[in-house]
């Protein structure tokens, strides 16, 4: 197994907009004072006629956004995911999804990318509030093929999007698939005895967890589930009917993300298993780097695979 190490997906995220816009007049980049932390200072430059900047005004950036799109306009409406769905969560339901507009609503440093700012620049409720919403998709890419592919498959997406990205570079863990379909998940490895469900950066440590148990004669099937709603529900429950013991990893609380919809299906499904979510949990969180935190809260490679020897003693 390769471990090769690629750029961030943020990174990705903003070369590969700028490639599309350049072929494309229709699409606009719409950003509350992100243009920097977005990466889209280059886009600025070479497009500036594409970027409009509202300053740090969400719910303005979301209004905004919906009109353009209303007028013909693929727009990529984006800011911080901590901000974006909690300030202007109104607006997204009603401008956005309510109306239905394809709008690309991208979450950038999401998750405890912002590390040490603290509890109020992280977004672990995005999953949770947006799930909620209707007519709302949730995309999460896990390295940078899946950056690249959710972006192309964005321009042309009909209804609204929500794309979220980290700041750490990321593994490629997609060199033995090169399939990727919003809506359908994606297989990163595959083995008889145990699966972890992951999303977004998460999923590099699920197979870096799935690497240590190999070597124990343990093989873990890794899927990507890049694609939190709509969540593709078959090709879970089939690999879930397999597996030993099943742990959904995701950089998110605990409580409206990737765990409770794998155990919403398992239990309205009748299926029996150890399971156990790996997330955020409800408490005031510790203070650090991404990488501490989620070192902290059992999310290491190390720690994940202890996990998984745990469950399967039991």
């Amino acid at each position: 197994m390769s471990n090769n190490m690629g750029k961030p997906n943020l990174e990705v995220f903003a070369e590969t907009l700028l490639n599309e816009a350049k072929k494309n007049s229709k699409i606009l980049v719409t950003t509350s004072d992100s243009r920097g932390s977005g990466k889209l200072v280059p886009y600025s430059k070479e497009l500036p006629e594409q970027i409009i900047e509202v300053g740090i005004a969400e719910q303005n950036l979301v209004g905004i956004s919906a009109g353009l799109s209303a007028a013909g306009k693929k727009v990529f409406a984006v800011s911080p995911a901590s901000f974006l769905t909690a300030r202007a969560l109104e607006q997204i339901k009603g401008d956005i999804a309510y109306s239905d507009l394809p709008v690309c609503l991208v979450g950038i440093s999401a998750g405890i990318s912002y590390g040490q700012l603290g509890s109020t620049h992280h977004s672990i409720h995005d999953y949770a509030v947006l799930r909620c919403i209707h007519n709302m998709s949730i995309v999460a890419p896990a390295d940078n093929f899946e950056t690249i592919q959710a972006i192309k498959q964005a321009v042309n997406f009909k209804s609204p999007l929500y794309l979220r990205f980290g700041k750490k570079p990321m593994l490629d863990i997609s060199h033995e698939n090169k399939d990727f379909n919003i809506g359908k998940a994606k297989f990163v490895t595959k083995g008889e005895d145990v699966l972890l469900m992951a999303t977004g950066e998460t999923v590099q440590r699920a197979y870096l967890a799935a690497q240590i148990l190999s070597e124990k004669d343990i093989h873990a099937t890794v899927i990507s589930m890049h694609t939190i709603k709509p969540f593709d529900a078959e090709t879970f429950l089939s690999e879930s009917r397999k597996s030993k013991v099943i742990l959904s990893i995701e950089e998110h609380s605990i409580h409206g993300g990737l765990g409770e919809q794998c155990a919403s299906i398992l239990a309205q499904n009748d299926i029996k298993t150890n399971f156990k979510i790996l997330g955020i949990p409800d408490e005031y969180m510790i203070n650090g780097t991404q990488s501490d935190v989620l070192d902290y809260y059992e999310m290491s490679p190390e720690k994940i695979s202890k996990t998984v020897l745990t469950l399967l003693s039991k």
